[in-house]
């Protein structure tokens, strides 16, 4: 099953639909065909790896809000934070400084640290 995010004039993705598998790879027929602009985007597809030991497709998997990035033919999300440098690799924001893996945290932008929450 194919799916196809729909992009507004500023590359921004404003839908996601599953798409027939016969329209896989066809972005122009669909711009033909709808008179909009749509990018194929792969489901199994994050940070630049395929979940399921494919081929990764364009870094990400698309969401409402991801910005498609011609240079780079990948889905880049929302930027959380001002200080978090994109990953040119994955194409996935991260920030200054690891997530602890112990307990739940959340980020505080203002000290630039992970702090627990109660």
């Amino acid at each position: 099953m194919s799916h196809f995010a729909k992009l507004d004039e500023n590359n921004i993705v404003t839908f996601v639909t599953r798409g027939r598998a016969e329209d896989d790879g066809l972005e122009e027929e669909l711009l033909a065909r709808t008179g909009d602009i749509y990018k194929q985007t792969s489901y199994n597809t994050r940070g630049g790896i395929h979940t399921l030991g494919g081929i990764p497709f364009r870094k990400n998997f698309a969401g409402i809000g991801y910005t498609y990035d011609e240079t780079r033919d990948a889905f880049i999300p929302p930027k959380p934070f001002p200080s978090w440098p994109l990953n040119d690799d994955t194409c996935l924001w991260q920030p200054p400084v690891p997530q602890p893996t112990d307990g739940i945290t959340t980020w505080n932008e203002t000290n630039q640290e992970w702090v627990p929450v109660d």
